[in-house]
């Protein structure tokens, strides 16, 4: 599933041709994705200008001129490309291709989703903070709202594995298993340890790496494990930089450490660690 990096780059690409444009038309192939789209989306979104592309969370928001906000969901193999060059034109629809909006400018955005577990909806603007699938979510890890202080108080009595607990959209948003597996790596610390036994030091490493890891995958563009492309049709690269991550039995990164990568199970999630750089 595409985590907070591969929607921010797809919110990034998506930005230059959709923030501050109008919707011309909106092309609706199925009557639903994981759910059923809104009652007369395509009428509701014809001649809308798109005033401001965000994310919050791994859901892109795109909030409309008539106080609709236009929400996204990738799902699990969901992906948007826009096509723009007009010598080269809009390829015919296929199979999987559920959803263009074509935009006044010219452009079209398509959403390409073979699983289905994709989100397309529209919700009201003062809905934001309140709507079931947003009202939960934590802090983002990028954002001023969340630091060490924040991250110490959400660790301080929980007794869970610290892996399956920065998984919990509710203390941090938007942290998935690659980035989690990556940031526990980079500050040392074992994805089995109970989340408040780590001291002071450890959780502000922990802030940092986060923060880092995060900004050095949306700098890659993201990662492409399966489904995931930018918005120009091409794939992330930060899959290139995994230390852990999927390297089950290979060595270790770090000089001088003699242990290859290991992998556990974890709240039905494949964990991936080393057994001697991270206590």
């Amino acid at each position: 599933m595409p985590e907070l990096p591969e929607v921010e780059t797809v919110t990034r690409g998506l930005t230059p041709v959709m923030e501050g444009h109008i919707v011309d038309h909106v092309v609706q192939r199925r009557a639903n994705l994981r759910f059923p789209f809104p009652e007369d989306f395509v009428g509701r979104m014809a001649g809308r200008r798109i005033e401001q592309l965000t994310r919050r969370a791994k859901y892109i928001l795109g909030y409309l001129d008539d106080g609709q906000v236009l929400l996204i969901h990738l799902g699990m193999s969901g992906r948007m490309t826009i096509f723009d060059d007009a010598m080269v034109g809009v390829p015919d629809p296929e199979k999987h291709d559920h959803v263009d909006f074509v935009m006044q400018s010219g452009a079209v955005v398509r959403f390409t989703d073979p699983r289905r577990f994709g989100v397309i909806t529209l919700i009201a603007a003062d809905e934001i903070t309140t709507h079931k699938m947003l009202a939960a979510i934590g802090p983002e890890p990028l954002g001023n709202g969340f630091n060490a202080e924040v991250l110490a108080s959400g660790l301080a009595k929980r007794a869970s594995p610290i892996k399956t607990v920065l998984l919990d959209q509710r203390l941090v948003a938007g942290l998935g298993n690659i980035y989690v597996c990556e940031a526990l790596f980079r500050s040392g610390i074992a994805p089995d340890r109970l989340a408040k036994t780590l001291k002071t030091a450890e959780v502000e490493r922990l802030y940092r790496e986060i923060r880092l890891v995060l900004e050095d995958a949306i700098a890659a563009g993201g990662s492409s494990l399966k489904d995931h492309r930018q918005t120009n049709g091409e794939l992330g690269y930060f899959q290139h930089s995994f230390r852990v991550y999927g390297r089950e039995g290979e060595s270790c990164v770090v000089d001088g450490c003699s242990s290859v990568i290991e992998r556990i199970v974890q709240a039905g999630r494949s964990t991936f660690f080393c057994p001697t750089c991270q206590k």
